[in-house]
């Protein structure tokens, strides 16, 4: 099951064009994501582990302009899971007829403020993204 967030597109997010500026998908899909562990219920835990994922990576491809008072659906789901990162994908379409308007993979690090550096994804945090991954098939 994906996990789905709506947003409505506002006068702010546009460019000169009248089209959602690019850099305002980063921020929806980052809003996503949040709201993704949010649902789940594990954002408390996950803060209070010390541990932060990083993004390391983002690749999008834009397919079709959104423009105001749009709504547009962000499904957020787990691609893949490494041993030292995971993907999530992320697709951006029109609410109502599906149109596609972007889609994402997100590669992230997990990252340990206590160490000071990347470590390895593991323990309930690899078994949390596992979980994730085994409930959209």
């Amino acid at each position: 099951m994906q996990h789905n967030t709506k947003i409505k597109v506002r006068g702010y997010h546009l460019d000169l064009y009248g089209h959602v500026n690019n850099a305002r998908y980063l921020e929806f899909l980052e809003e996503a994501r949040w709201n993704y562990f949010e649902s789940r219920g594990d954002l408390p835990w996950f803060l209070q582990s010390g541990l932060a994922l990083v993004v390391v990576n983002i690749n999008i491809d834009y397919r079709y302009p959104a423009t105001m008072g749009d709504e547009l659906v962000i499904e957020t789901g787990v691609k893949s899971i490494g041993t030292r990162s995971a993907v999530m994908h992320q697709r951006v379409s029109l609410a109502g007829g599906g149109k596609l308007v972007a889609e994402a993979d997100v590669t992230f690090a997990v990252f340990d403020a206590k160490q000071g550096k990347a470590v390895a994804l593991d323990g309930k945090l690899k078994e949390l993204l596992e979980q994730m991954l085994a409930e959209q098939a």
